[in-house]
């Protein structure tokens, strides 16, 4: 397994944090005070998935991968926390049940 992170491996965390960022509902509703921060938490996944765009165009691959990886935790913790409805996906989210 290689340990560096090349091309390949920003092209799948990018691809993996765009199909999340589809995948997601608010799941909270519109007047409730947990939906500014579910769109908070939106809202820091994709600038951090906009920022890794612009690291790789740069040929920056290590802040390109710093920020998927941000950008998935800010997703995942969503998810986690029953912000974003993501289905019963276990495979892609770290879910309680």
């Amino acid at each position: 397994m290689s340990q560096e992170i090349d091309e390949e491996k920003i092209n799948e965390y990018l691809k993996r944090n765009e199909n999340a960022l589809k995948i997601i509902e608010i799941r909270v509703p519109e007047n409730s005070h947990l939906y500014d921060i579910a769109m908070d938490f939106r809202r820091m996944a994709q600038d951090y998935t906009d920022d890794a765009r612009y690291f790789y165009g740069k040929g920056d691959f290590i802040n390109a991968f710093a920020s998927l990886s941000y950008a998935y935790g800010w997703i995942d913790a969503g998810a986690r926390l029953g912000l974003f409805d993501v289905g019963n996906d276990h495979v892609r989210f770290t879910l309680k049940r």
